[in-house]
């Protein structure tokens, strides 16, 4: 079945997003052999943004291309997860604590208008839309930190988390506990001491984590 690709947007990070959602989501096996050839068919684009998202995807672990003998798929492991999660926190506890500093209440709106869909979403039980402000939220604590080395590292694995994301989050038949969680961390980053922000913000990432090593061992039962 050939898949349709929008030519507004790059044509390899739309690949490469559909490709990170298969194996993300185990539709694809670790050990698989792919080609060029054949995602250049499916897709019905030259092999040069196929080589594009290939690249990506090499970047972010998933894939190893072995050239001339293909590429084969890595997918995640248990420590994959965990490497992701470590570095993720990492990252963010820096980007939050310099993002508290912001006493601007102008600078806050994208933040607090990103839990309000959150909300909206949580209430509609749309998970899509749940998924893109939950994702623009964090990329509003790195917008804050005026960091924008740290920023760019977070954009780097984006679409990774974006995938894990979309994997964990259907899990959740109601969403508000999750929404309760982000205005709970927007509060405290507005008016709590950078400790407890920093706590509020470790349970968050490592509940994610948690889910996605759970939906790992379901698949491996």
């Amino acid at each position: 079945m050939t898949q349709t690709v929008k030519r507004g947007e790059s044509l390899g990070a739309q690949i490469a997003r559909v490709l990170r959602h298969r194996i993300v989501r185990g539709e694809i096996a670790p050990g698989e052999r792919i080609t060029e050839e054949a995602l250049a068919d499916e897709f019905a684009v030259s092999r040069g943004p196929v080589r594009d998202a290939l690249t990506q995807l090499s970047f972010e672990k998933l894939v190893e291309v072995q050239r001339p003998r293909g590429v084969y798929i890595v997918g995640l492991s248990r420590d994959d997860v965990d490497q992701l999660y470590s570095l993720r926190g990492a990252l963010e506890q820096l980007a939050l604590s310099r993002a508290m500093r912001v006493e601007d209440p102008a600078r806050w709106t994208g933040m607090a208008a990103a839990v309000g869909r959150m909300g909206e979403a949580a209430d509609a039980g749309d998970h899509a839309a749940f998924v893109a402000a939950d994702l623009d939220f964090h990329s509003q604590i790195y917008a804050l930190a005026d960091h924008p080395r740290l920023e760019g590292a977070w954009s780097q694995y984006l679409p990774t988390f974006a995938a894990l994301l979309e994997v964990t989050i259907n899990h959740d038949e109601d969403l508000h506990e999750s929404s309760g969680d982000h205005v709970k961390l927007m509060d405290v980053m507005r008016s709590g001491s950078t400790e407890q922000a920093a706590k509020v913000l470790t349970d968050h990432l490592d509940g994610a984590r948690d889910r996605m090593l759970n939906e790992l061992e379901q698949r491996r039962s």
